[in-house]
């Protein structure tokens, strides 16, 4: 059955949405024919002109179904032929009501019904087009059979008849506009509500002043990390940094000009590191570097040159600027050790970088 369906429907998300609906606009115009059978075997419609109605309502169905699953339609505006399939299935119904004579009342049903579905998927101007297409269709096919067989389609009736179809008509309109308001509303929300989980997402993985990943989605990465190495049985290196004399700094310039040494400090850490490594806020001064998949000579190199661009960038703050250093202290994971014993050895190396003179990175044993 899912076979059948692919084939039918394609597998494309778009273009299966397009032909359900042509689909199911197939199916509305089949129940339409098996009313005018219906009327054909009670002896109120003829059978010759029904036969042809027949054919050309479900092959003009299927000629739209041919064009969107083929592609064709999507060279169009509407690839849906949304309009053109609701004004063929009103120009049927309008040719149902002159063949079906006393039984000419249970076309508006199946029209409504046709206008109905429509509005799930036009726009409001396109219902409108189609409900005034459809009132002054039907009011002139109501005049012509008035003029032409006034026996049988009585002046008096069809202008009851007439006024039904153009009191209906602009109705359903003003339901599709309401509907349309209603869908916009709705993806509004949708939009918003987005874009409220995106920033839930990244103030649980972000840190607010960096943008740089936190201290608690770092854990699950190195964890992730010490995961894969175990299954692989390769290696990841931890990287403390710390800037130099940061509490001092904050003491002698404030706070304010402390949060744009650690953007700074962010935003060119960041620039330095690979692709595949990840430079995240630990808390306070304090920022680590996780360098999947990397030995420690490798990652002494890559700690060493972010140590040292960071060295050699400067801060304008008001009056001068600031040179900014740090130390550094880097380690290997080793078989059956746990991250935090790595991260535990990596900030004893980063210790004794600041003892030894800061300015510095230092390989733990």
């Amino acid at each position: 059955m899912r076979r059948l369906l692919d084939v039918l429907l394609t597998t494309d998300p778009a273009q299966r949405v397009r032909l359900s609906q042509a689909v199911m606009a197939m199916v509305m115009m089949s129940a339409g024919v098996v009313t005018m059978h219906w009327f054909v075997w009670v002896g109120i419609a003829p059978a010759w002109p029904v036969a042809l109605w027949t054919v050309a309502a479900v092959g003009g169905m299927a000629v739209a179904y041919a064009a969107i699953r083929s592609g064709w339609s999507r060279r169009l505006e509407d690839p849906s032929l949304t309009v053109p399939q609701m004004v063929y299935a009103v120009t049927c119904g309008a040719a149902a009501y002159a063949l079906l004579g006393p039984g000419r009342g249970g076309v508006f049903p199946i029209v409504m019904v046709i206008l109905m579905f429509g509005m799930f998927i036009a726009t409001p101007r396109q219902m409108r087009a189609v409900s005034l297409y459809a009132v002054l269709l039907f009011g002139l096919t109501m005049l012509l059979l008035a003029t032409l067989q006034p026996v049988q389609y009585p002046l008096s009736v069809e202008i009851g008849h007439f006024l039904m179809v153009a009191t209906m008509m602009p109705a359903v309109s003003l339901l599709a506009e309401r509907l349309a308001t209603l869908r916009q509303r709705a993806r509004r929300q949708r939009a918003d509500l987005a874009q409220a989980l995106s920033r839930i997402r990244e103030l649980a993985t972000r840190d607010e002043l960096t943008g740089l990943i936190n201290r608690r989605h770092l854990r699950e990465l190195m964890e992730q990390e010490h995961q894969r190495c175990i299954r692989s049985g390769h290696s990841f290196c931890l990287a403390v940094l710390d800037i130099d004399g940061f509490k001092a700094l904050n003491d002698k310039h404030g706070r304010v000009i402390g949060d744009t040494v650690l953007r700074s400090v962010a935003h060119e850490g960041l620039r330095l590191v690979r692709v595949s490594d990840v430079f995240a806020r630990w808390g306070g001064d304090r920022f680590v570097l996780l360098m999947s998949d990397t030995r420690s000579n490798l990652a002494r190199s890559g700690v060493e040159r972010v140590r040292g661009g960071i060295g050699a960038m400067r801060v304008a703050i008001a009056g001068g600027e600031v040179r900014v250093t740090l130390s550094a202290g880097m380690a290997e994971h080793h078989a059956g050790e746990t991250v935090d014993q790595t991260l535990e050895r990596a900030d004893r190396a980063a210790a004794e970088a600041k003892a030894q003179g800061r300015d510095r990175s230092v390989a733990a044993a």
